[in-house]
């Protein structure tokens, strides 16, 4: 039950008659005892606060970086009229900063009976579960002297979805896409493909593709055309340990293999292709299997929405294990990952023989940027070192890289703006060779 600035401000301007007409208890008992009375028929005649009934409606998800509105709905059962300010509480990141003060607060007034509707403007600035906190209403008596305060919980859960960014690329890879299935040119002949077509041989085809059969049945050289096949077996597998933590630019890294896995999942769903996901350190995070082409994207957004890096060590029997039992017919496994030495040495490649075996593997790494602009240093000592430095932990991971390559391994390494596309490419290129 708080005074107001108004209440303070009339007390003060109050004392100063007294002070100089009539300096005593008389004159500040004059003051201060109507005063008093007036600010106890202020809070008697403001709307009370705890029988005020709360609800909320509006949006449930929103893309990282886009805005969503939450509306509160206030109904005034009491026979008084509420002058209010709410506030509606969220976590500091449902906000840009420096906006939550304005977006967060509101002035409304509701005559009895009635309700009102508020709405709060979110604009997230990190991916996960936003949960609404306290609505704090501030009731007002009609002279503005006193005030009755309370708190009320209203659920609400916000879930920001990754921004995907990279789906700018995806109508350039469903056009080479559509290439590679035989609708705007022939595809080329591979282990795995399926039987397309006959049609008349023209210079530069392969002798290979001649089918001598349908030759012999008719006057010109016919060759058969391939597609790759439909309906392949696609796992995304994202590593969330503590490799996947450390910072590239202004965002982890796990964010750029993120992007890259929704790319790469829009992409294949087209094809026609079953795309499954496993997110994995110590234990499994994330899990998306057995979806339509349909559902894959929505499914797989909504799974990696929450998912966030644990600075553990990730556990690479555990997630070669984990895999085998996820992925038990041949399939085209994207692992992303860190091409960092110590942990591939140590975790990634003991276990690649138990992968190769079984599916064709894809390793992807977010590589840093800045390592490249190092390397480039000239000028003062210092410029120097960082130079050597950024140069020698390049080497660790072409070394790395063409160590895993050695395991039959396809190796993408790429900055974060470049990784959703080359990971697409990868893809494509196998598909196209008929290795999927």
């Amino acid at each position: 039950m708080p005074l107001t600035g108004r209440a303070a401000l009339i007390a003060a301007l109050g004392s100063v008659p007294v002070g100089l007409l009539d300096p005593g208890w008389t004159g500040l008992l004059a003051v201060n005892g109507s005063l008093a009375l007036a600010c106890a028929c202020d809070f008697a005649l403001a709307a009370p606060v705890r029988r005020l009934v709360l609800s909320r409606s509006g949006d449930t998800s929103v893309r990282l970086g886009d805005t969503a509105d939450v509306t509160l709905t206030v109904t005034n059962p009491s026979r008084r009229l509420l002058r209010a300010r709410l506030r509606d509480a969220w976590p500091p990141s449902s906000w840009q900063p420096g906006t939550e003060l304005d977006a967060s607060r509101h002035r409304l007034a509701v005559p009895p009976g009635e309700r009102r509707r508020v709405t709060t403007r979110l604009r997230p600035t990190r991916r996960g579960d936003r949960q609404a906190d306290l609505v704090t209403i501030r009731s007002y008596g009609p002279l503005g002297l006193f005030s009755r305060q309370g708190t009320h919980r209203i659920p609400w859960t916000l879930r920001v979805l990754p921004p995907f960014t990279s789906r700018k690329h995806l109508p350039s890879k469903l056009a080479r896409l559509r290439e590679l299935d035989g609708r705007t040119s022939v595809l080329t002949r591979g282990e795995g493909t399926e039987f397309d077509s006959l049609r008349e041989y023209v210079p530069g085809d392969d002798t290979r593709s001649i089918d001598w059969r349908a030759t012999a049945r008719q006057s010109a050289v016919a060759v058969r055309t391939w597609r790759p096949e439909r309906d392949r077996r696609i796992l995304l597998v994202l590593d969330t340990g503590r490799t996947s933590a450390g910072r590239v630019g202004d965002a982890p890294r796990l964010d750029a293999s993120l992007d890259a896995a929704l790319l790469l999942g829009a992409l294949a769903s087209r094809a026609g292709d079953r795309v499954d996901l496993l997110a994995y350190d110590r234990r499994v995070r994330a899990l998306v299997q057995g979806k339509s082409a349909g559902d894959v994207l929505p499914s797989l957004v909504n799974a990696l929405a929450s998912l966030e890096p644990e600075l553990v060590e990730t556990d690479a029997r555990g997630l070669a294990a984990t895999v085998l039992r996820t992925a038990s017919r041949r399939s085209l496994l994207v692992l992303f990952t860190t091409l960092d030495a110590a942990p591939v040495e140590e975790g990634l490649l003991p276990i690649l023989p138990q992968l190769t075996s079984r599916h064709t593997v894809v390793v992807a790494s977010v590589a840093d940027p800045h390592i490249a602009a190092m390397a480039q240093g000239r000028g003062d000592v210092e410029a120097v070192y960082d130079a050597a430095a950024a140069a020698q932990a390049r080497r660790e991971r072409e070394r790395t890289a063409d160590q895993l390559r050695r395991h039959g391994v396809t190796v993408v390494d790429a900055t974060p703006d470049e990784l959703a596309p080359a990971v697409a490419d990868a893809y494509l290129a196998l598909k196209a060779a008929g290795r999927l």
